[in-house]
């Protein structure tokens, strides 16, 4: 039987900063290690969570091995509630301001479940400053919504009925697609998040503006590495798991052994994810190792023998039929490769392809 982890003696920071508009907005840090960025779902409280007995497991073993800044989003837990605008812009614009009030300069990003759009935006807006990005329950389009329309209208009217209600029949709806492995404690608090994180006006309103938000087109210039890590079950967010890995060019799927989207600490899938997510931190997250040449994709090699040939990017881009920022990207990711920086670097990074 699955129980609350014990709690530990790691504490955690809690700070607020505004964002451009003038929000407040709540982030916490904690842990050890290399730096690691969560962008978590659209249910959080940074307090809460760090009560909770589905979620500490998360805090205290990814604190274990990285030095963990989480955040609320604008309209949930501790951050502002009295907001209205939801969209991915609005929401990839706090992610930039919390980064910088942080103080991160290269770090890994965890992009969870309806947070994965933002971490991916931030991955393909930012490529220089991400060092990995692991995407967990991660989805790239249409948030939670039901791909039936009526499925979905029944959704938001048991949100708009039952979410404030101390009876959490309605939540429970919601809560059991989640962890439907859970025991009746982890159910019980998950239906008391849901109350807790946030108001019925901003659930609706949320959860409408992220079934808009669709970054599938910027998946094949995305070229940090990635790792994608996906319970096999999940009902959440079923079959994104291969989707994301296929689409991406430079990632790992690792398909997980279980049911829920919030993995629980007692079940075999969670030592996996823990496994993996502290090997791929610990091969790249913070630092930037000096690959060998031969690390470099087919694509890469190309772009950097046209480089050779004198050509610009923009002459690049039109001979290999690409935009002129995928053409930046990969170079980007030539050189964090390679080790390279500074006015020189593609210089230096022709040099090395040529020798």
């Amino acid at each position: 039987m699955a129980t609350a982890k014990p709690p530990s003696a790691v504490t955690q920071e809690v700070r607020f900063c505004r964002a451009d508009d003038g929000v407040r907005l709540a982030w916490a840090r904690h842990g050890a290690g290399p730096p690691l960025l969560i962008v978590s779902c659209w249910l959080s409280h940074l307090q809460h969570d760090w009560q909770s007995p589905v979620w500490r497991h998360f805090l205290d073993d990814l604190g274990d091995i990285a030095t963990v800044v989480r955040y609320d989003e604008r309209g949930f837990g501790l951050s502002e509630w009295g907001v209205a605008d939801f969209s991915l812009e609005r929401r990839l614009a706090d992610l930039e301001a919390l980064v910088e009030e942080a103080g991160l300069t290269r770090f890994a990003v965890l992009g969870m479940s309806g947070g994965a759009p933002v971490a991916l935006a931030y991955a393909h807006a930012h490529p220089e400053r991400v060092s990995g990005l692991v995407l967990y329950g991660a989805m790239a389009g249409g948030g939670l919504q039901q791909e039936d329309d009526a499925a979905e209208e029944a959704f938001l009217a048991m949100i708009r009925a039952g979410w404030a209600r101390p009876d959490p029949l309605f939540r429970r709806v919601f809560t059991h697609a989640f962890i439907p492995d859970a025991t009746e404690e982890q159910m019980v608090w998950m239906d008391e998040l849901q109350r807790t994180s946030t108001n019925t006006e901003n659930a609706v309103c949320s959860r409408i503006a992220r079934g808009q938000v669709d970054v599938r087109p910027l998946l094949p210039e995305i070229t940090v590495p990635t790792l994608v890590l996906h319970a096999e079950g999940d009902r959440v967010a079923p079959g994104w798991g291969p989707r994301l890995a296929t689409a991406l060019p430079d990632a790992r799927l690792v398909l997980l052994d279980s049911r829920n989207h919030v993995l629980l600490a007692d079940e075999p899938a969670w030592p996996v994810f823990r496994r993996e997510v502290r090997e791929f931190l610990h091969r790249g997250a913070g630092v930037a190792p000096v690959a060998p040449v031969s690390s470099l994709s087919e694509r890469e090699r190309e772009i950097l023998l046209l480089a050779a040939e004198g050509l610009d990017n923009a002459a690049i881009a039109a001979r290999l039929t690409l935009s002129v920022r995928t053409v930046e990207r990969h170079l980007q990711n030539v050189y964090l490769k390679l080790g390279l920086s500074g006015r020189n670097a593609r210089a230096a990074a022709v040099v090395r392809v040529l020798a």
